[in-house]
């Protein structure tokens, strides 16, 4: 009989265990797990803007210095990118109909095509992140090209020469290789070692199509 009721003992602590273990947390960019006070359901919309932006700042400030970081791939979100292919999309816009400059949903349709394309092959050869790990990264790496974009504008309101369009191509040409370089820092370790080339190629061919339109653009 006692043996009885020290077995019911256990069978509800540990019941007990299981119950608390199953509710869980939902997990916020820019809030500590650890926080007893986590959920942010009656927070002021205010309160949540700021952290949002915040998250959003230290994706921009890990791609600005590439390095090797999860905080891409754990904390994943499309705002950034939505907001950098809209710079994009409205400065590459142009206001002459003639000049055969992209338009403002052809450019969406290049940055989000091209970067859905580009996760589809990397799940495809064994990628071990999500859809929308390699969406938010592929979009946050576009910053670099952005700027570029910003300082070939620039660039382009004095007199077009030889050495101005040089300079433009010094600038998108490092641009380019620091958005590879910075997507790779955090996809290269996603994909299987022997099928990294493979993976690779689609990102670079990406990256340098939209170098390409910012290259090409003339105002």
């Amino acid at each position: 009989m006692a043996d009885d009721v020290v077995g019911d003992n256990i069978d509800f602590h540990q019941t007990e265990e299981n119950s608390v273990n199953i509710e869980g947390d939902i997990h916020v960019a820019g809030v500590s797990s650890d926080d007893e006070d986590a959920s942010t359901l009656d927070e002021p919309i205010s309160a949540t803007l700021k952290r949002d932006l915040r998250a959003i700042g230290k994706k921009f400030f890990h791609v600005v210095i590439p390095k090797q970081s999860t905080s891409l791939l754990r904390d994943w979100d499309l705002w950034g990118p939505l907001i950098l292919c809209i710079i994009l999309a409205t400065l590459l816009q142009s206001s002459h109909d003639s000049d055969g400059s992209p338009e403002f949903a052809q450019v969406f349709v290049i940055v989000w095509i091209g970067a859905s394309v580009v996760t589809v092959n990397s799940k495809l050869l064994g990628g071990t992140i999500s859809f929308f790990q390699s969406l938010c990264v592929l979009g946050y790496c576009i910053l670099p090209l952005t700027l570029a974009l910003l300082v070939c504008k620039i660039i382009l309101l004095a007199k077009n020469n030889t050495i101005l369009f040089a300079a433009r191509c010094l600038v998108v040409l490092a641009t380019l290789i620091w958005s590879c370089l910075a997507s790779l820092a955090f996809l290269g370790d996603s994909q299987p070692h022997r099928r990294k080339p493979l993976a690779v190629y689609p990102i670079c061919l990406f990256y340098f199509v939209i170098s390409w339109l910012v290259l090409s653009h003339t105002g």
